[in-house]
């Protein structure tokens, strides 16, 4: 993973009297300047300023803080909002390095332990902590939700601003998904390694949860730091995580591993051939100085056991680029590469060009080698859609048909051309689109204007009280009741609704819900079932929505190829463009 600037963060004050800004308590509440300047003047029992200046006064963050719980300031914006605007406001837009401070800090003392142990994850030093505005807002969200839970929502709300900026830092969790889906049956006691694995996603999603031995390292140090942290609050003794580039300083010499993973960086202009030229791992040829995906691929065979598996992100230009060629010749030959897949586009954060997984196996002593490759082309399917191949969009080719000039790997280049009915096709998606069109409509609850009472305004109750009085648990990231006093629609209508949406959103737009902080109205149980039965209705307008809307794209796919293919005309009652 690339390097990163690593600003340190503005320090108002020491220990618990920290001097803050009417600028940072905007940040750290999560409203705007001119909110806090209205505090100021509308109530007589703001916290006077205690420093600073006329224009620029400074205030006391302890009784800030005080009055805005006091108040249910704090409310207007949910905690792990309020705590990831304050990261943001410290450090700017070195995310990466504010995340490491707060995930080592939450961390705690299971961080420092483990790396202290001879067994432990290795790797930078610790940083410093946090300032006191930040320790109290990161304590706070800890003690609502748990250390470890708190940790998984700040690195979810940097992968989620690392998708949004198009950062190749992070692994996408459309990848991710892929890869935990491709990926080989793993038992316990195997060994997975990453040598790019970034803050640990790909190591930590791999299944089954417990019994793997887990070992990553990434040359990115604030990376590492997530990724150990993340490691400690796991408390697991079988996960290993280092520091340093793997190509130039590999922390892991004779390491055969059952399975290896790896979203290496790409486009990189140089990767240090020429320092590299006779390495022993460029077992299939030293790839070119523009070939780096080829040096991480084959660094990373050669961590692989006999008989073992490696599965490796790709830009698809790897697959067809002159340079490459006799490097995916010789790997064709000695049938290393057993799948080639072809992702949709829109799985990358940083593009929307298709991606390919490579799967290959390292042979052992059976001697048993392959005679096809399979060719899996999923481009044309949605990125969040299934990743089940159909019939038509995998082939096996046989390797001597790859062993061309061009030694071309694109899934697309190979899959067979089926003759199709396009007017069939066409008049079965018109069916479907009627069909879905009458079910939307039917769909549709029944709604009247209301008495105009906000229903925000009276009583509202937090989840984690519920949680508290038994009412709702939550497990997997899904809130549920427990009983017949809380409606499961009504409760999953308003954890949906406008309000918390916003409370979950940060000012720069990243969004990912705050379940625990979420409030719903307390409205007695004959209220609640009505609103529960509208919003059951609008859920099953919205999966009407969503099917209607592939219905649309399938029909429109259709009548696109039959129409450039002349198979499809148009017909006697299609006005020309611009015909009343």
């Amino acid at each position: 993973m690339p390097d990163t600037v690593k600003p340190t963060p503005s320090r108002s004050a020491g220990a618990s009297s920290a001097l803050v800004t009417g600028a940072e308590i905007a940040r750290l509440a999560g409203v705007t300047r001119a909110a806090v300047s209205n505090w100021r003047r509308r109530y007589e029992d703001f916290p006077p300023a205690a420093g600073g200046s006329a224009s620029s006064p400074l205030f006391v963050w302890d009784a800030v803080r005080e009055w805005l719980e006091g108040r249910d300031k704090s409310q207007e914006v949910s905690l792990e909002v309020q705590t990831w605007q304050a990261l943001r406001a410290a450090y700017g837009d070195a995310t990466v390095a504010a995340v490491a401070a707060a995930t080592e800090y939450l961390a705690g003392d299971a961080v420092r332990e483990a790396a202290d142990r001879p067994t432990g994850p290795d790797g930078p030093p610790l940083l410093d902590p946090p300032d006191a505005p930040l320790r109290s807002l990161l304590d706070r969200l800890a003690k609502d939700a748990g250390r470890a839970e708190a940790v998984d929502a700040l690195v979810a709300r940097l992968t989620d601003s690392a998708r949004r900026s198009g950062s190749e830092l992070v692994t996408s969790p459309r990848i991710v998904r892929a890869v935990a889906h491709f990926a080989p049956d793993l038992r316990g006691g195997q060994t997975v390694f990453d040598p790019a694995c970034g803050v640990g996603t790909l190591l930590f999603e791999l299944r089954p949860a417990r019994g793997l031995i887990r070992l990553g390292q990434d040359s990115d140090e604030d990376c590492v730091r997530i990724a150990r942290a993340r490691t400690a609050l796991a408390g697991r003794e079988n996960i290993r995580i280092t520091h340093g580039d793997a190509l130039h300083a590999d922390r892991f010499p004779g390491l055969a591993a059952d399975l290896v993973v790896c979203d290496p960086p790409v486009a990189v202009t140089d990767w240090g051939r020429e320092e590299l030229l006779l390495d022993p791992r460029w077992e299939f040829g030293t790839p070119s100085r523009a070939e780096g995906e080829l040096a991480w691929l084959q660094h990373a065979y050669a961590h692989t056991a006999p008989g073992g598996h490696l599965l490796v992100v790709m830009p698809a230009s790897v697959a067809y680029r002159k340079a490459g060629r006799r490097i995916r010749a010789e790997l064709v030959r000695r049938g290393v590469v057993r799948r080639i897949v072809a992702l949709p586009g829109g799985v990358a954060s940083s593009h929307a060009l298709p991606v390919h997984l490579w799967l290959l196996r390292r042979p052992d002593d059976t001697g048993a080698r392959p005679d096809t490759v399979t060719m899996v082309d999923l481009t044309s399917n949605d990125p969040d859609g299934d990743l089940v191949p159909a019939e038509a969009q995998t082939a096996e080719i046989p390797l001597i048909d790859l062993l061309d000039d061009d030694v071309d790997l694109t899934p697309a280049t190979h899959m067979p051309v089926v003759r199709r009915d396009m007017i069939a096709e066409y008049g079965r998606a018109r069916a479907e689109l009627t069909a879905a069109l009458s079910a939307l409509e039917r769909s549709l609850p029944d709604l009247r204007a209301g008495a105009g009472a906000d229903l925000w305004d009276g009583a509202t109750v937090s989840v984690t009280d519920l949680v508290r009085a038994g009412l709702v648990d939550i497990e997997g990231g899904v809130v549920r009741a427990t009983g017949d006093r809380v409606d499961p629609d009504y409760l999953d209508g308003f954890l949906g609704s406008g309000p918390n949406v916003r409370r979950s959103t940060s000012q720069s737009g990243t969004y990912r819900p705050d379940l625990r902080s979420a409030r719903i109205p307390q409205r007695d149980p004959g209220v609640q079932r009505r609103y529960g039965s509208a919003f059951r209705a609008l859920g099953e307008v919205e999966a009407q929505a969503a099917h209607l809307h592939a219905t649309v794209r399938r029909l429109a796919q259709v009548a696109r190829e039959g129409l450039g293919s002349g198979a499809l005309e148009p017909g006697e009652g299609q006005p020309p463009h611009g015909d009343d």
